[in-house]
């Protein structure tokens, strides 16, 4: 069985994927971390993310993996483990506009097709349940309000913050939430959007656990 989550950043899409994953049996895979590594290459070699030839140009010499060290996915860009680099905010300022190329769409599609055909997978992303995996037996579209997630960014930030280290106010990361959120449904090529066939969960007023179940039981009612 394949599953599809889409949704919007901030949603906890990651998070829930992995969970579900993790109790049906299935390999995860973190599309938007692959996304966010070819980001952060572009930022390394000094390209203007909206310099669209350039990016296309690229995005072919970046090598981006997906592994599993002591149950934990890792994500390498060209050998390097970068999965704690891809996370800053500087990253994830750009990570929209670079993800719309269509060569770096391209790109790392074929390979999470490839995944999908070999495999049992949960998959999140922006156009999982629409373009990548059309034909997943399950499809979830997962959001919450950008205030939720701002909210919820914030905490996470605040957490992983080092002494003295600045953050972002609520309002900024919300401001910044919707801004992508726009530019994700309003992009050119794959744009976000609920599948026709997906299943919607806002989790605004929902733990964690409850997103999970709520899946879950999806999963079970497909079965």
């Amino acid at each position: 069985m394949n599953i599809a989550i889409d949704g919007p950043a901030g949603a906890g899409k990651s998070t829930i994927a992995q969970r579900v994953a993790a109790v049906r049996g299935a390999i995860y895979v973190d599309t938007g971390a692959m996304y966010r590594a070819m980001a952060l290459f572009m930022i390394r070699k000094g390209i203007d993310p909206k310099d669209t030839e350039a990016v296309g140009e690229a995005c072919g010499d970046a090598d981006i993996s997906i592994e599993y060290r002591n149950g934990e996915q890792r994500v390498l860009l060209n050998g390097e483990d970068v999965s704690d680099e891809i996370r800053t905010e500087a990253v994830s300022a750009i990570a929209s506009t670079t993800s719309a190329n269509p060569k770096v769409r391209q790109k790392l599609v074929l390979l999470q097709q490839a995944l999908a055909k070999k495999t049992d997978v949960v998959m999140d992303g922006r156009d999982i349940g629409t373009v990548v995996l059309p034909d997943a037996e399950v499809k979830i579209y997962l959001t919450a309000s950008p205030r939720a997630r701002a909210e919820r960014r914030y905490r996470q930030t605040l957490e992983k913050a080092a002494p003295g280290q600045e953050i972002p106010s609520v309002e900024e990361i919300m401001k910044n939430i919707e801004e992508r959120d726009y530019q994700d449904m309003h992009r050119e090529h794959s744009p976000l959007r609920q599948a026709e066939d997906a299943c919607l969960v806002d989790s605004s007023d929902m733990t964690i656990g409850e997103v999970v179940d709520r899946i879950l039981a999806i999963c079970d009612e497909t079965a």
